[in-house]
């Protein structure tokens, strides 16, 4: 599909420079959102009357379903997709659990998701022709952290090497929060950026990611 069939717009803000997306098919007019990081009144300009109709989110972390209540008293009808486990999580009127490999289509734009635990254990990517939304999972210049309840930096590892570094090196990620010195970047050029994206094996990967904690500075 031409890049022209579809728009992204990112929204800033939200606990920690969050990230989230709205994405227009420009065919049908049909709306979807990643995440819900970001004050509603900051998206609602953009949304079409009627447009809006599904919301994917990436992970159920505090900061990334921090607006769930806005957007969905607002929309009512909105379907919100959600790792099959963590289904339970979240409130809304309407519950789409997916798992890995399942395909999800809003207007005509088809999104391919993949279950990316490691972060957390509920992470996931959707993949919209080479456009992958990584939510914590993978940054601009570096990898998600692995430091809280529910992250495993093992299951990183397989998410990321396994899963991700496999796609297209031209795909663009989105990634959940703005960290890096641009807002988007692809994996090709992400890997040139990151120590942490070339690891030559598991154990060495454990090792980048301890120097990376051990060495981290305050916002990055």
């Amino acid at each position: 599909m031409a890049e022209s069939d579809y728009s992204i717009r990112s929204f800033k803000g939200g606990y920690d420079d969050n990230l989230t997306y709205l994405v227009t098919c420009m065919r049908t007019g049909n709306q979807f959102l990643v995440d819900a990081s970001v004050p509603l009144e900051k998206i609602k300009p953009f949304i079409k009357p009627r447009g809006l109709i599904a919301l994917f989110i990436t992970h159920t972390h505090g900061d990334h379903i921090a607006y769930l209540d806005e957007y969905v008293d607002t929309y009512t009808n909105l379907v919100s997709m959600v790792y099959k486990e963590s289904k339970d999580k979240i409130k809304c009127n309407y519950i789409k659990p997916v798992k890995n490999g399942d395909i999800v289509t809003v207007g005509q734009l088809s999104l391919e998701i993949f279950y990316t635990p490691g972060h957390y254990n509920d992470s996931v990517c959707y993949l919209l022709d080479e456009i992958l939304f990584t939510g914590d999972t993978l940054f601009v210049g570096r990898t998600g952290r692995t430091i809280s309840k529910g992250s495993d930096t093992r299951e990183l590892y397989k998410s990321i090497y396994d899963i991700i570094l496999n796609l297209h090196p031209e795909t663009i990620i989105y990634p959940g929060h703005d960290y890096g010195p641009k807002m988007c970047i692809s994996l090709s050029e992400n890997i040139s950026l990151s120590p942490l994206l070339q690891a030559e094996d598991e154990e060495d990967f454990l090792k980048r990611m301890d120097d990376y904690e051990a060495n981290r500075t305050i916002g990055s």
